[in-house]
């Protein structure tokens, strides 16, 4: 069984009515062959292929919207803003007690994870006719066309 990863996103989120993509690629630092990306999907048909792929491969499944950007300078901002986030990030790691950190949170996510995993039920794959009409109502929002 492999790994899906998306965003937790709250119910009232826009950026759940974007197209969404998935990447997959290995699971681990063994395997090194390049990523696959494919979409853009509705978000519940990006879960569902994303679950039915890593439920029976060893394969890690990313499941993210996909930003539309109109100009370079939105692009440009994009890319400022992943910056930043890194930079955040590496200065919270680098300022982290590892190990009392790790320790002290990893169990109550372990315990959610796994309270998530007894309650949901695997999405469906959805069929291609599904899939079709969600790429159609995809098209349509990009356009500006009523989907």
């Amino acid at each position: 069984m492999g790994a899906l990863v998306t965003l937790d996103l709250p119910d009232d989120s826009p950026m759940l009515g974007l197209p969404w993509i998935i990447t997959f690629g290995p699971l681990g630092d063994i395997d090194e062959w390049e990523p696959v990306v494919c979409g853009p999907y509705e978000r519940l048909h990006a879960l569902a292929l994303a679950e039915a792929v890593v439920a029976e491969e060893e394969l890690m499944a990313v499941v993210e919207p996909l930003l539309p950007a109109v100009s370079a300078e939105e692009i440009r901002g994009e890319i400022v803003a992943a910056q930043v986030a890194a930079e955040d990030e590496t200065a919270r790691m680098e300022g982290a007690d590892l190990y009392g950190d790790f320790e002290d949170t990893i169990d109550e996510e372990l315990e959610e994870a796994a309270a998530q995993d007894d309650h949901a039920e695997p999405l469906a794959p959805p069929t291609e006719a599904e899939l079709r009409a969600g790429f159609e109502r995809i098209a349509a929002k990009l356009t500006g066309r009523a989907g």
